[in-house]
């Protein structure tokens, strides 16, 4: 996603509360989607210098929706 010039990738977790989903977001993911964010940068016109943010987008058993912005820091 784009918020203006800043770059934010969202890792999306779903379980019955939020407070389920969030414990879902482990190592792993975070490795991954920081290696996805570095491959996408390249592409990006100030590359590895972009303004980026890391989202956890929790989704709880009724569909509702919750952002945690900058869950995880900055790549």
């Amino acid at each position: 996603m784009r918020n203006g010039p800043q770059v934010v990738f969202v890792e999306v977790k779903k379980s019955a509360s939020f407070a389920r989903a969030s414990t879902r977001l482990g190592r792993k993911q975070m490795d991954r989607l920081i290696a996805a964010s570095t491959e996408f940068l390249a592409n990006e016109p100030k590359g590895q210098l972009t303004d980026v943010r890391f989202d956890l987008a929790m989704v709880n058993g009724q569909g509702h929706v919750q952002i945690i912005e900058n869950a995880f820091g900055e790549a």
